[in-house]
């Protein structure tokens, strides 16, 4: 199944996308696309609806985050050994763990706002994930049951912000508009092995990040193993999984995002975002 979530910002309404690439509307069966709904349930909901009964969505409406109500937004630094490479960062023993604020969140094609100070904001396509199921302390075959489901995530970066100024990295991860995700969420049996998906991003029609997701130092399961062993992971957490090469931190000379850029992006099964990149105007 592709869910998504569409309207304006703050009222956006539960879809789903049918075989045939038509958005119907699903309100009237769920309120929301949310981890709380997956724990109670929601597929069991949608497996017994036929989506030709659904009433297709006329026009072309935003799509917002394809995840609403997110309780914490875990990421993973430096999981690609040709980044790790890129970056001159020796490959991480164990995954690096940080988080990005849930106000970053914002719909796979929204504007992205460069912040006031930012000289050097940097793009990341990452393959991301739904926790639907509250765990604890769960062994790397006990993951994959706890995934509702895959989506796209840009984690755009602020690198002075991130590796220059004193701290964690978290302040360079979080401003507003640094968490586009979507457009859509698959659940784990239409998306298939997220250890087998290429990912890309142009830069104003310029490819720049060519990856796969076999690359990987530590798979998706493994990342979820781990941080359930020191937090409690809930239903309605996400966690974005790292980038592959072809990051502007990575080239000679370097090179960031400026007012007037335009981002495209993608994964395998995923669908794509496309973000235009403004100056913050307070």
């Amino acid at each position: 199944m592709k869910l998504v979530r569409y309207g304006q910002p703050g009222a956006e309404r539960p879809g789903i996308i049918d075989t045939d690439g038509t958005l119907r509307d699903l309100s009237g069966h769920v309120a929301d696309i949310t981890g709380a709904a997956f724990e109670a349930g929601l597929l069991d909901t949608l497996r017994g609806i036929g989506s030709a009964s659904l009433p297709a969505v006329a026009g072309a409406p935003r799509l917002g985050p394809c995840v609403g109500d997110v309780r914490t937004f875990w990421a993973i630094g430096l999981n690609y050994t040709d980044h790790a490479e890129e970056t001159g960062a020796p490959i991480p023993k164990e995954p690096i763990l940080f988080n990005k604020a849930r106000s970053c969140i914002v719909g796979p094609n929204d504007t992205v706002v460069l912040p006031p100070g930012s000289r050097e904001t940097d793009w990341e396509v990452e393959l991301a994930l739904l926790i639907g199921r509250s765990c604890y302390r769960i062994d790397r075959t006990e993951a994959a049951a706890v995934i509702a489901g895959y989506f796209i995530c840009n984690d755009i970066s602020e690198r002075d912000f991130q590796l220059k100024r004193e701290g964690l990295w978290t302040k360079g991860k979080c401003c507003p508009t640094f968490g586009p995700i979507g457009p859509w969420l698959v659940t784990p049996d239409e998306f298939g092995d997220p250890q087998d998906k290429h990912l890309w991003l142009d830069l104003n029609g310029e490819r720049m990040q060519t990856g796969h997701t076999a690359r990987m130092i530590f798979p998706v399961t493994e990342i979820v193993s781990y941080i359930s062993h020191f937090v409690r992971l809930e239903a309605g957490d996400i966690i974005t999984t790292g980038t592959p090469p072809g990051v502007g931190l990575g080239m000679k000379p370097n090179r960031f995002l400026r007012p007037g850029d335009e981002m495209r992006l993608g994964i395998d099964g995923l669908g794509e975002q496309r973000q235009s990149v403004v100056a913050y105007h307070g």
